[in-house]
């Protein structure tokens, strides 16, 4: 079967030749014809760096050959635009990449994307980490290959562009590009990313945000039905549907063009239905013959975009067959003239150390200093009151008070979600906030996770610090890709040269009485341990929260982390330990001036009581469970040792080791379940540290969490921690 490299020389040779070119199509308008050159370089090069990249492959040099072939025609998008619009690229947008490249004097878009699939140190966004677009001097911010989780981003970076939020260099009046394919449009993440975007389009609030469909008519080997896409997305409430032919250059660039311009002016957002067609399968290792039959896929040729622009350039006597054919060829030379120079010469990461370096990069000095910070007005944002003046706390007193003092040290800090706003959220914990600070900073979103998760990655992208809430922590899992794939990875893939700080704040664990069930009371954290980066802490006590709170802002603005608070709804409105009335829960508010003194450092446990016969471990719900059972075992002769770990990832393995060294004993108090809970981690660091103790664990059941009593069937309680406790301290 010809290839289409084949193809294209076939059918350039033969209109050089005399024979007739295409028809144009009707009404086409006259291009210019700068712009047309520019248009067909930027083809061509992305082209034969697909050939390349499968050339450097099978010399095994070579590491990704999901291509651009046929989809050239997104060049068209850049073209449109300025080299200052922030990009979230498809992984076929390799003309958009070349296009945007040619925008910027000085760029090396050849070596970029060889660098890039050859996993060389030298790629200039990843740093041999993957195969990605993006370059921090193109504005182009690298995606992971994930499919559609992109778009909740870019509607969140567009939606902080709309209301102004920018404290970096992205210019006022920009407009955010985010391109995707075709049965990609179909998964929820892309849904629900385009109906948060019609939205908010809805209300009349500004989102100047260009989607663009690159529509080739087939997911690997799934076509997409006919017409599905076309109907899709031209029924979106609040976007304008643009449709556009690839094998129609002149009209698709004046189309490019004019949506573009109405995108940058009405502040609206539209989605540009780009025609495109795929040639060499999904990727290298796509045995397309499988599904689709030789004369199919050489029909499709016919509808290859390098043709169709180079058959306009001849009709317009801008660029004859043969000189097209001739710059076709001197493109392939350029190409693989780098090629061959690179081939055998990458430099690849060549150490785990070297691999890890952006997730484990630290600024501690920068972190302590920011965590010790107070804003101005205080007086103004508490009433007059500081929380330090008032009576002792609850924790969500304490979180509340350490999110007004937030917003004042960081101005660029915004707080958003679900019913947290005007209602001041179902517990109450952020009532009052949006008053002090204002709907601007303070908002209701819409219900859906996704959407929330997105705001805030697009929204750090322009500078803001976003402190987005998610109601439950079950609530979560829907959209957990948004912290897995996308927020936590993009200093991984960018090699650290953009980063998305942010505090995520989950309402969670169990122990609610009345009310609840599995999607009130969720014990399991197991989805954000494993995510590599991301800083998860615990809060458990009024005195200790806002010193947690303030480091994970610290860590989100020196550190660009990505961190989850987790607060243990149980505890919000706790005020007793013992017995009714000890106010054993409640701690007074702590000064600025005691906040440097105070700071709860990330990889730091905290130790809560002193004791030498066993050492507890615990965290959130634990902590109390583990101080009453010390409480029985001293009368008991017993004396109990409770560490709170406070971090729970990266685990703190070595301040745990240093609290617990010396203790004959050690019980792992875990309210997350037996199997994927917390104490797997701690048992397997302090066994891997060579402690020298007896080690025991007690956990919740692996059960979800049933409504009413029944939940106490499967949640560990402090007779089960009582239990194992003297279980250990019984002589052997």
């Amino acid at each position: 079967m010809e290839s289409i490299d084949d193809y294209v020389v076939r059918r350039l040779t033969e209109w050089s030749e005399g024979e007739p070119l295409p028809e144009a199509s009707a009404a086409a308008p006259d291009p210019d014809p700068g712009l047309l050159l520019r248009y067909l370089d930027a083809q061509l090069q992305s082209r034969h760096l697909d050939f390349a990249l499968r050339w450097l492959q099978a010399r095994k040099e070579g590491f990704y050959t999901i291509g651009s072939s046929g989809h050239e025609s997104n060049a068209a998008v850049a073209l449109a635009l300025r080299p200052t619009d922030p990009a979230l690229l498809h992984y076929r947008s390799g003309g958009f990449y070349a296009a945007r490249a040619g925008q910027v004097p000085g760029s090396t878009p050849i070596a970029d994307v060889l660098h890039s699939g050859m996993a060389s140190r030298r790629d200039p966004i990843s740093g041999g980490r993957h195969k990605v677009f993006g370059h921090r001097g193109l504005n182009i911010i690298p995606q992971t290959s994930t499919i559609s989780s992109h778009l909740p981003r870019a509607v969140g970076m567009a939606f902080a562009l709309g209301r102004g939020v920018v404290t970096n260099d992205v210019p006022d009046d920009a407009v955010v590009v985010c391109s995707f394919g075709d049965a990609s449009a179909n998964h929820s993440t892309a849904v629900g990313a385009m109906n948060a975007a019609g939205y908010c389009a809805h209300q009349g609030l500004p989102l100047p945000l260009l989607l663009v469909c690159e529509d080739n008519g087939i997911g690997i080997s799934t076509r997409s039905p006919h017409g599905w896409i076309q109907r899709s997305l031209s029924m979106l409430p609040g976007i304008e549907y643009v449709p556009a032919d690839g094998t129609e250059p002149a009209h698709l660039l004046a189309t490019a063009i004019e949506v573009a311009g109405r995108v940058r002016e009405r502040r609206r957002p539209a989605v540009l239905h780009l025609r495109t067609v795929r040639f060499m399968g999904h990727a290298g290792s796509d045995a397309e013959l499988g599904y689709r039959t030789s004369g199919e896929i050489v029909a499709d040729y016919a509808r290859d975009p390098i043709l169709a622009t180079a058959a306009l350039l001849a009709r317009h006597g801008v660029l004859s067959p043969a000189e097209a054919l001739v710059r076709y060829e001197a493109m392939r030379e350029r190409v693989m003239s780098q090629a061959r120079t690179l081939a055998d010469r990458a430099e690849r990461l060549d150490s785990p150390q070297a691999v890890v370096a952006p997730l484990t990069a630290r600024r501690l000095p920068q972190v302590s200093a920011a965590a010790a910070r107070a804003g101005a007005g205080r007086e103004r944002a508490f009433g007059g009151r500081p929380p330090e003046t008032r009576q002792p706390m609850t924790l969500a007193q304490s979180i509340n008070a350490a999110l007004h003092d937030a917003m004042l040290t960081w101005p660029q800090a915004l707080v958003f979600g679900e019913d947290v706003a005007r209602k001041g959220g179902v517990y109450g914990v952020t009532r009052g906030l949006r008053k002090a600070f204002g709907g601007k900073r303070v908002f209701d979103t819409l219900l859906d996770e996704q959407t929330i998760l997105g705001t805030a990655l697009g929204s750090a992208l322009t500078g803001a610090l976003p402190i987005p809430e998610i109601q439950y922590l079950a609530y979560l899992h829907n959209a957990e890709d948004q912290l897995r794939g996308e927020a936590a990875s993009l200093r991984f893939f960018s090699a650290g040269q953009y980063e998305n700080g942010m505090v995520v704040r989950i309402a969670g664990l169990a122990y609610q009485k009345g009310f609840g069930g599995h999607f009130h009371n969720d014990n399991s954290v197991a989805v954000l341990r494993d995510i590599p980066g991301l800083a998860l802490a615990v809060a458990s006590h009024p005195a200790t929260a806002p010193d947690l709170l303030r480091q994970c802002m610290a860590l989100a603005e020196q550190e660009g982390r990505v961190c989850v608070f987790l607060e243990p709804i149980a505890l919000y409105h706790q005020r007793d330990l013992h017995t009714e009335g000890d106010g054993g829960w409640l701690a007074p508010y702590a000064a600025p001036g005691e906040w440097a003194a105070r700071e709860a450092p990330l990889g730091l446990v905290r130790q809560v009581r002193e004791g030498a016969d066993l050492v507890m471990v615990t965290f959130g719900n634990g902590v109390a469970m583990s101080l009453r059972v010390a409480e029985v075992l001293a009368r008991e002769g017993a004396d109990v040792r409770v560490v709170d770990l406070q971090w729970l990832s990266p685990l703190p393995a070595e301040s745990l080791l240093k609290a617990v060294w010396g203790v004959p004993r050690l019980l792992v108090v875990d309210e997350s379940r037996a199997g994927g809970g917390v104490s797997e981690a701690v048992v397997a660091a302090l066994a891997d540290r060579g402690f020298p103790g007896a080690v025991g664990r007690v956990n919740s059941v692996d059960s979800y969490v049933p409504l009413g009593p029944a939940a106490g069937q499967v949640l560990l309680g402090e007779d089960d921690v009582l239990a194992a406790a003297r279980k250990l301290l019984r002589p052997a």
